[in-house]
């Protein structure tokens, strides 16, 4: 195949867990990650809105989940250069990496043209994110339920619910690993149980429309939350702010630090308002969820 002198890839951002979904539940949201690349006669990247941003090739997680698939079925990667454009903030708890990977499995994919199967794809990534959910989300879209063992990873792609999610973005980024560190190592047979059946709940009320008990459900986790909430000074006052102004229920996205609040469409405008009055060194705003998951397109020739 010969490889197309320019071409884009786009991939939405996410939020993981919902509450109580730990390491299982996704949900594409409309902030992207988009790659505009040019052939050239070496490989770069150009990070447009973080021109400090500038990881070494080596180090740059969309190359190198690119070349390391490349190397995997023993062929190379032609060079290109690509801008990127990234609406989706770094360790911010909306997807950055997992997003990041599936651009790189898409990019080798596309450019060596393996026709990868969409499941294969996400067991890629799985196994350089090491969970599913921020991942699954954006290479399918939508919302997504997934179970990952030590040798396949199983998922059900859902239709996105139809909520606005008013979200607080802090000024400050909180590293995965360092949330981890709050998570206690075990919990027991009844608290597990417990803890299953608050995301199990969640699932079917989100699916049946049921924005009130899904609310309930993410705001009753017991898997992650209460161990991470001292990591997030601001949570508190966003969940009496929310909740006194219509919010269903309100949640740490993926690690945190960004809090979102499942609100109807009618009441997530006047929500963001005073969220944003109440915080005006954080960004406020509305994320909806998306259906669509990576996409690449090659312009047409004009």
């Amino acid at each position: 195949m010969s490889k197309p002198s320019t071409f884009q890839i786009k991939v939405p951002g996410s939020t993981a867990n919902l509450g109580p979904g730990f390491d299982s539940i996704g949900m594409a949201v409309n902030r992207y990650l988009l790659l505009e690349a040019d052939k050239s006669e070496n490989w770069s990247f150009h990070y447009l809105d973080q021109p400090k941003f500038r990881p070494a090739l080596e180090s740059n997680l969309i190359y190198v989940t690119a070349k390391k698939i490349a190397d995997e079925y023993g062929k190379t990667l032609p060079a290109y250069s690509v801008n990127v454009r990234n609406e989706i903030p770094l360790s911010r708890g909306l997807g950055s990496s997992g997003s990041a990977i599936i651009a790189g499995i898409e990019l080798a994919d596309f450019l060596l043209d393996l026709k990868l199967p969409v499941e294969e794809k996400l067991w890629i990534a799985c196994q350089t994110e090491g969970h599913p959910d921020n991942v699954s989300a954006s290479l399918y879209g939508g919302l997504v339920i997934s179970s990952q063992s030590q040798t396949k990873v199983t998922s059900m792609c859902l239709p996105a619910p139809d909520y606005d999610f008013v979200t607080v973005i802090p000024n400050f980024e909180l590293k995965t690993s360092d949330a981890r560190k709050a998570l206690p190592l075990s919990l027991s047979f009844k608290q597990a149980v417990e803890a299953s059946s608050v995301g199990n709940v969640l699932v079917a009320a989100l699916l049946s429309g049921d924005g009130k008990k899904a609310g309930q459900m993410m705001a009753s986790d017991k898997f992650h939350q209460p161990y991470r909430a001292n990591l997030i000074p601001c949570m508190d006052k966003i969940i009496r702010l929310a909740h006194a102004n219509g919010a269903y229920g309100t949640f740490l996205s993926g690690a945190g630090p960004t809090v979102m609040s499942l609100t109807e469409r009618s009441r997530s405008s006047k929500l963001c308002s005073l969220l944003r009055d109440a915080f005006p060194d954080y960004e406020c705003t509305i994320l909806r969820p998306v259906n669509d998951g990576v996409r690449t397109t090659v312009p047409a020739e004009k």
